[in-house]
């Protein structure tokens, strides 16, 4: 079938998306090797469709389909889309992604090649075309260029060239794809997501939970719309998480099990229902955690598996009629929220750790959960030495951030206790190093023992400024003088001798003392006097993670490419992503910033960002499958050559 006429079908809606679709996550130099595959004639492959009676056809978009027989695109939607959105000059009804990787596509009719559109470098060419507005005006466009180009006495020489060229542009339209069906009265859901994943094996598979969502919209359409829309409230609350994640707590709800596979079989009311006490519960959960633990935003809220959790132990409660949670259900319930983020409990295989502990929850509520909790890591109680391990990553920020939240905590530049809501850019809290890294490398110290916990604290922006590379031993002094009682606040040892930075290693034992005895503390208070989860034998230390924790001025260069990506319609990275042993769910290295399922997930490989970091670190992030940079200016030119294909115009000017 000719291009024209599947894109005329999809027009009048004989051809469309199943409702199980990703969304379109082509980049521009996708798009651009389409085209120019096409233009030379070379094959790109057939199409696999799924012909069904429209009347029970679940499809993606707000186009309605045609009466009688329609066909949903198996495999092909990124060569389709990116096909409709150049010749059409626009997304088709089902579109959902980055409509910037197809607009703006070039031709340049002497060297036959395409590319998108720079202002500088195609300014003063006359041979580029616009393939968008030549594809929809047809052979009037070709013929407006061809006047436009017969204009120019140095161009007359190559015109048939350039009329058989743009012709042939043209005809891309006219190409015949083959188009194989599925047809028959047994293809069910199942059968064709089934079809579709061995057919899109080596490309977007997928997941347990897109499956669960197919089999969902089948019967509540809207239902994704109304799950994104929960996940943009959470966003501008500073939460991002992912639909799969909010699936999980919907089955909580719904089955009792963090398997999809029970989920399949509720109807469409069951579904909503559930997701509206999911979101509930999910409010609660996230409420208790940011004001009696501190941890108020997504950087520091560990453990997100766990609300899943939370979340089925609240519906059964609301289900019994217990009533709210009092004082003490609701600090245990957090107890051990936090142990099971601060051991790293949903670091491995999600799945099974999730379903013991809705059946411990069944089993014996809330102590029956702590039990298994205490069982499967070895003891709840916090030594110092367990601060070793911590000196890195993303469980180490989450658990001194809470310290420092719930605590005494105060700034060593204003005085003001930093449990307190600040307002303004120079008191957002940073990380702080206590004795500077330069100070530290320049006396011969590892970089292990420079990103120490005992080396950390959060201070708001300002004060961290003014500090700079000053060493202890001058500014402690000063700050004890202007706020008695703000070092020990922060739990810095007051042996003066142990400021000075010869005594630098001796100063970390005892912080991380101090530290341990404060978490305890707090936990202690979580416990309100049952403190037989904090008693027997101690946890144990585990190794520590190779990596570090990001600066102040790391975390700044972070958010801010972060904030570059999303300007570009690309995802966020995942800040101090953990690199675990799937298995054990022990921590094996920790990344500055990072994208596990690549930049265009599951199409692209993934990517690290390393700041800074040793030569283990990018050992083992490569054995991983992670692609590597050690910068932001080299990060930004792989997303810009090999994902946006844009190509710098201060570059393209230079001679």
């Amino acid at each position: 079938m000719k291009i024209s006429t599947i894109l005329d079908h999809i027009d009048n809606g004989h051809m469309a998306l199943p409702e199980f679709q990703r969304g379109y996550v082509w980049n521009s130099e996708q798009v651009r090797g389409l085209f120019d595959s096409l233009y030379r004639r070379h094959p790109v492959g057939g199409l696999l469709v799924w012909a069904t009676d429209s009347s029970t056809a679940k499809h993606r978009g707000d186009g309605e389909l045609a009466s009688g027989i329609v066909k949903l695109l198996l495999d092909g939607q990124q060569r389709m889309t990116s096909l409709y959105g150049v010749i059409r000059g626009k997304p088709p009804k089902f579109f959902d992604g980055n409509s910037g990787a197809f607009t703006g596509l070039r031709f340049h009719l002497e060297s036959q090649t395409f590319e998108f559109h720079q202002a500088i470098k195609m300014k003063d060419d006359p041979l580029w075309v616009d393939v968008s507005d030549l594809m929809k005006q047809g052979n009037a466009g070709m013929g407006a260029h061809i006047t436009r180009l017969s204009s120019r006495p140095e161009l007359a020489a190559g015109i048939g060239d350039y009329v058989a060229r743009l012709s042939r542009v043209l005809g891309i339209a006219d190409i015949d794809l083959h188009i194989e069906e599925v047809t028959g009265a047994d293809k069910s859901l199942d059968v064709v997501v089934d079809i579709f994943n061995r057919v899109n094996s080596g490309g977007t598979k997928l997941s347990k939970g897109d499956l669960a969502l197919a089999k969902i919209c089948a019967d509540w359409p809207e239902g994704r719309d109304s799950m994104k829309a929960r996940l943009k409230e959470w966003s501008r609350a500073d939460y991002a998480f992912t639909l799969d994640w909010l699936l999980r707590s919907i089955n909580t709800v719904l089955t009792g099990e963090a398997k999809f596979q029970h989920l399949h079989e509720k109807g469409a009311g069951e579904i909503r229902d559930a997701l509206a006490k999911a979101a509930k519960h999910i409010d609660t959960s996230l409420n208790m955690i940011a004001g009696r633990l501190g941890l108020d935003h997504d950087r520091v809220l560990f453990a997100r598996f766990a609300v899943p959790v939370m979340v089925r132990y609240l519906d059964q409660r609301q289900q019994k009629k217990l009533g709210p949670l009092d004082e003490k259900e609701r600090d245990k319930l957090l107890f051990w929220y936090f142990q099971a983020g601060m051991w790293g409990r949903f670091s491995g295989s999600v799945e099974s750790y999730i379903d013991q502990d809705l059946a411990a929850v069944e089993e014996g509520g809330l102590d029956r959960l702590l039990e298994q909790l205490r069982l499967w890591h070895g003891g709840l109680r916090t030594e110092p030495a367990h601060f070793t391990g911590w000196s890195s990553g993303a469980r180490f920020y989450p658990v001194l951030y809470m310290l420092t939240r719930v605590g005494e905590a105060r700034d060593w530049g204003s005085g003001i206790a930093l449990r307190a809501n600040l307002l303004g850019k120079m008191n957002k809290l940073e990380v702080h190093h206590i004795f500077p890294k330069a100070q530290l490398y320049k006396r011969k110290f590892k970089k292990p023992e420079v990103n120490a916990l005992g080396n950390f604290c959060f201070l708001t922006k300002g004060t961290n400024l003014d500090i700079s590379d000053a060493l202890p031993e001058i500014y402690f002094a000063e700050i004890e003088k202007r706020h008695p009682g703000a070092l020990a606040s922060q739990w810095i040892p007051m042996d003066r001798d142990l400021w000075k930075i010869d005594r630098y290693r001796e100063f970390l034992e005892a912080r991380k003392a101090l530290l341990a005895a404060e978490l305890n503390k707090r936990l202690e208070e979580l416990l309100h006097g049952d403190a037989r989860w904090l008693a027997g034998p101690s946890a144990p230390v585990i190794a520590e993670a190779v990596g570090k924790a990001a600066s102040g001025e790391e975390e700044a260069e972070l958010a801010a490419l972060n904030d570059w990506m999303g300007s570009k319609g690309l995802p966020e990275g995942q800040v101090a992503y953990e690199l675990v042993d799937v298995q054990t769910g022990e921590q094996k290295a920790v990344f500055d910033l990072a994208w596990p399922s690549g930049i265009q997930e599951e199409l692209s490989q993934p990517v690290a960002l390393l700041l800074d970091e040793e030569a283990a670190v990018f050992s083992l992030a490569s054995q991983a499958g992670f692609r590597c940079f050690m910068d932001v200016p080299s990060f930004k030119r792989y997303v810009e050559a090999d994902v946006l294909q844009e190509a710098n115009p201060l570059q393209l000017s230079t001679p």
